[in-house]
């Protein structure tokens, strides 16, 4: 049975080139980067051509790029970092109700230190109206925080227009871009953000680092007190053969991505019509136009969502319901409920992300067994017999009635 991997939301695989850069910094170029000779020295130098590289794709300065952990580190660093170092300001701070959980639980812990957070509604597409967003703004809000593309649903934000409005209030602002980064093409200068958040292992880089843009004279505590490392903003030894291997993954996405995302775009809308044109009680989430080109998420009705996982899994299909961080939650996605789903439809959602690997053939047996899927699970569902027996509407019908966009 052939593996088809379409969860390259939740990561990807490293690609060979990638594999081949990082390689040597695992064996014979395995120097301290803070040691003076010159096994040492090369590579730090390795280090710093990393750094130059993934600050000339963001129209970014070396000096404002830092090396992290991953996503969750970088917004971690972002949010309370700033928090703390500018709390005699203000200890009000905006994000969004759909934001991933790294940037969420962020807020949520600096509330218990006596900050106030407001979480913006998004619309039934999963976007934030800059309106809304302006009028939360208030005496001592010091931080925005929205991420640029949702990674659930797909839904790309105005992310300039949003960074305009808070930098006329004073505000800082920081997107978590780990979905967005060398997927869209994006510009610090361009987009007005103060902080960016991106992670290697969403580009076909490695697990395990990831960057923190800071731009000049933004003022945040540090993360890591110790050695002289990032500027001695984040003391530990730095992951040379994992920011060897992010620069490289970002470099080749870069090196073609107007080509690539036009594929996997033609790829996902393929997909959405084939799914909404051949199965029933299907809804689309997020919006179609302003949405990531690797992304696809469905919700059906009458379906348990680990049950439809599972059988597509002993298919051959890797999928999720969601966020990697939350797969072992029981409770539906704070996505798709804050996009207006009920729980029983929120329940039953399914993410495909497409890669560079997915193929029109593999989007095709996909869809095939999807539909084998929905149909046997279906077959067991009480609730769908009582709704061909008519004695239940059906709430995407419902939706459909209601002329919400999308529904087959």
């Amino acid at each position: 049975m052939k593996q088809i991997y379409l969860d390259n939301a939740s990561t990807t695989p490293v690609a060979p080139e990638v594999l081949d850069a990082m390689l040597p910094y695992f064996t014979e170029e395995f120097g301290n980067p803070s040691s003076l000779y010159p096994l040492g020295q090369r590579t730090s130098d390795a280090v710093a051509e990393a750094r130059r590289t993934l600050a000339c794709l963001i129209g970014a300065q070396p000096s404002e790029v830092f090396f992290t952990s991953g996503g969750t580190e970088s917004d971690n660093w972002a949010i309370k970092g700033f928090a703390h170092a500018n709390a005699a300001r203000g200890k009000h701070i905006i994000t969004s109700a759909i934001e991933h959980h790294a940037v969420l639980h962020a807020c949520q812990a600096l509330e218990r230190e006596g900050f106030h957070v407001t979480y913006l509604p998004v619309d039934d597409e999963g976007l934030i109206s800059p309106d809304s967003f302006e009028e939360a703004m208030r005496e001592g809000t010091i931080l925005a925080t929205i991420m640029f593309a949702n990674n659930e649903i797909g839904t790309i934000q105005p992310i300039g227009e949003l960074a305009r409005i808070a930098h006329e209030h004073g505000v800082a602002f920081h997107t978590d871009a780990v979905q967005a980064f060398a997927h869209v093409p994006l510009s610090v200068d361009e987009l007005g953000v103060d902080m960016l958040s991106a992670s290697a292992h969403k580009l076909n880089g490695p697990k395990g680092v990831g960057l923190l843009y800071i731009r000049r004279g933004t003022k945040v505590a540090n993360l890591l007190d110790g050695g002289q490392q990032e500027r001695g903003r984040r003391a530990t030894t730095e992951n040379v053969p994992g920011i060897v291997g992010f620069a490289k993954a970002a470099e080749l996405a870069y090196a073609d991505l107007d080509a690539e995302q036009e594929r996997l775009r033609a790829l996902r809308d393929h997909a959405i019509r084939r799914i909404l044109a051949e199965i029933p009680h299907a809804k689309l989430n997020g919006s179609w136009e302003q949405r990531l080109a690797n992304n696809i998420n469905f919700s059906f009705e009458f379906i348990e969502g680990e049950g439809m996982l599972l059988q597509l899994a002993a298919r051959g299909i890797c999928t999720s319901s969601g966020s990697a961080c939350t797969s072992g939650s029981l409770d539906p996605s704070h996505v798709l409920l804050a996009i207006g789903l009920p729980h029983e439809i929120a329940h039953g959602s399914l993410r495909m992300s497409l890669g560079r690997d997915t193929t029109l053939e593999d989007m095709d047996a996909a869809i095939d067994a999807l539909k084998t899927t929905l149909e046997n699970l279906r077959a067991m569902s009480p609730l769908y017999e009582d709704y061909t027996h008519g004695t239940y509407a059906g709430i995407i019908d419902g939706y459909k009635a209601n002329g919400m966009r999308y529904v087959s």
